[in-house]
């Protein structure tokens, strides 16, 4: 169970459990001492970790309630090995935590990545980017295929459950990270993109935040970068453990 905190009090956590630590149902997730539960009009995320690589207990609950639930699956190559659902493109939120004691509302997303190989096999890199505007909930996604061909994808999720295919706005290059992971993403045309904090800084994937301007509207942005190149790498494979420990 990833759990991401920002700030001052926060921290990263990602413990990799072995099988005897997992089980699933339709309504239920439970990996390791974490879980999640649906039941029936929003989630319920329990948490129990620790954070890495130094050790700081994260516990609490966070409850998700969705806006609208497309049942709508994009397959992201012509194969179908890898496909991505936009489980919430919209949601409300509440967080409660003890540890650290932090508690805030605000809005939330929920997607899932899913497929029959791992993700290295299939794409060299992409980005993606998810924007609340006034009415609607933008997603952009594109990138890079092995076989050298690329997929790309602008939608809109209306809160009435419509979804709008639209034209990707014109390409953007920010300016790379401290890894030197580049960071491609989209805009209207001459509306400036402003880099409000790099959140997750690492060899192969970045996650920032962005104030954009999407289809006439000002908004605030999270991108993600990822190169599935720069994972592959040695020596990378070699650093994740001090963020990622294994336990079970």
């Amino acid at each position: 169970m990833n759990v991401a905190l920002y700030g001052p009090r926060g921290g990263w956590c990602m413990t990799e459990r072995g099988r005897g630590h997992l089980s699933r149902d339709h309504d239920n997730l439970v990996i390791g001492p974490s879980s999640m539960h649906w039941d029936g009009s929003s989630l319920r995320i329990d948490l129990e970790e620790i954070t890495a690589p130094l050790p700081k207990k994260v516990r609490g609950t966070i409850r998700v309630f969705p806006k609208v639930m497309p049942q709508t699956l994009w397959p992201l190559d012509a194969q179908g090995n890898h496909a991505w659902r936009p489980i919430a493109p919209r949601a409300a939120i509440e967080v409660k935590l003890d540890n650290p004691s932090l508690s805030w509302k605000g809005e939330g997303y929920i997607d899932s990545n899913a497929g029959v190989e791992p993700l290295e096999r299939g794409f060299t890199d992409w980005h993606w980017s998810r924007a609340h505007l006034k009415r609607d909930s933008v997603v952009l996604y594109e990138g890079q295929r092995r076989d050298d061909t690329r997929f790309a994808m602008g939608l809109r999720f209306a809160d009435n459950g419509t979804i709008s295919e639209v034209e990707l706005p014109p390409e953007r290059v920010l300016p790379k990270t401290l890894w030197r992971m580049p960071r491609l993403t989209r805009a209207d045309a001459g509306a400036p993109v402003e880099i409000r904090r790099t959140w997750e800084d690492t060899p192969f994937y970045s996650r920032t935040a962005l104030k954009t301007r999407l289809f006439g509207e000002e908004a605030e942005a999270v991108h993600e970068s990822l190169s599935l190149d720069r994972l592959e790498k040695g020596i990378v494979k070699l650093m994740l453990p001090f963020r990622m420990p294994r336990r079970g």
